[in-house]
């Protein structure tokens, strides 16, 4: 009986042990929780950052200014982070197209340079490669148009957004706001004056205006247009 008495407390003190090892683990992942929400704030939406505060209690040693202030700087963080991107592809796509445009420029220059000095098969091979250069700069200048509209949205974000910060006494995150909105205008400013003067030069070279050119975009345009049924053979 004393035999069974002390072989059950030895399983008593194992369990024992065994639960306060669960317990300390638990405790260890549960004090590493804030550290991951911390960490991974910065990564949640401005959406997912507003729809969480209503389910939050507001803590005793903050004001709702207070809140409203922090608010209003995570609103300019995530309106930083549109103008950047944004920013970043419009000056991708004025670099595109400013190439583009040096491409068809040079290549319709080689072949008025030369046009009296090769043959007509050399001459159908250099207009091939016109008309894809063409339609690159086409695809090009939509690109362009494109991001230049979310980049202007993104503008208007960031200017509503530098207000509501300086309204809310967020005074840091409305210098920032205002220093990342001057600093994207001048460099999208700088890229549109090259660009600017890139279109003048394909518009001084002629290589959109050319006869060929229109007449070889017009005989596309027209197959194009042309059903299906009507270019089956009977």
């Amino acid at each position: 009986m004393a035999a069974y008495r002390r072989k059950l407390f030895a399983v008593g003190l194992s369990w024992a042990a065994l639960m306060s090892r669960s317990v300390c683990q638990s405790s260890r992942r549960l004090a590493v929780l804030p550290t991951l929400l911390r960490n991974n704030w910065k990564t949640l939406s401005v959406t997912g950052a507003l729809c969480a505060v209503p389910f939050i209690q507001k803590p005793e040693n903050l004001s709702h200014k207070d809140l409203v202030r922090r608010a209003s700087s995570l609103v300019t963080n995530s309106a930083n982070t549109y103008l950047s991107q944004t920013t970043l592809a419009l000056l991708d796509s004025i670099s595109g197209y400013n190439m583009a445009i040096d491409r068809l420029v040079s290549l319709h220059k080689h072949y008025v340079d030369s046009i009296n000095s090769i043959s007509s098969v050399d001459e159908d091979a250099i207009w091939q490669l016109i008309l894809r250069r063409r339609q690159e700069v086409i695809d090009r200048r939509k690109d362009y148009k494109r991001f230049e509209s979310c980049w202007m949205k993104a503008i208007d974000l960031s200017k509503l957004a530098t207000e509501a910060a300086f309204n809310a006494g967020a005074d840091q995150a409305s210098m920032t706001a205002e220093n990342s909105l001057q600093l994207a205008q001048s460099q999208v400013e700088e890229a549109q004056q090259l660009m600017l003067e890139a279109e003048r030069q394909l518009k001084n070279s002629k290589a959109e205006e050319s006869e060929r050119l229109q007449n070889a975009f017009s005989t596309a345009m027209e197959e194009e247009d042309v059903p299906d049924a009507y270019l089956r053979e009977d």
